[in-house]
């Protein structure tokens, strides 16, 4: 059974020019994606795994598969702790 991701639902997304900003409306704390971690996102929030949306970011961009890896894990972390990013049951 794979892990699956949805937004805290306190979070408000806005997409932007640039990606987006989500806002936590518990803290009032404010982030910024840019469009390479907002692709990031949407490939978490649609059901796909880190490991496939680290392969969907190498697809997408010129990166390798090991910083694509590294990239998601470090997103993901930053999402999570900051309580914008929940894992689904």
């Amino acid at each position: 059974m794979s892990v699956t991701f949805s937004l805290n639902p306190q979070v408000s997304l806005a997409e932007t020019d640039d990606g987006a900003v989500l806002l936590h409306e518990g803290t009032g704390r404010y982030w910024q994606l840019n469009t390479t971690g907002l692709s990031v996102l949407r490939s978490l929030t649609s059901g796909q795994t880190p490991e496939r949306a680290a392969r969907t970011l190498t697809s997408e961009h010129a990166v390798d598969t090991t910083r694509a890896r590294n990239d998601v894990a470090a997103l993901l972390a930053s999402l999570r702790s900051a309580d914008l990013l929940r894992e689904n049951p």
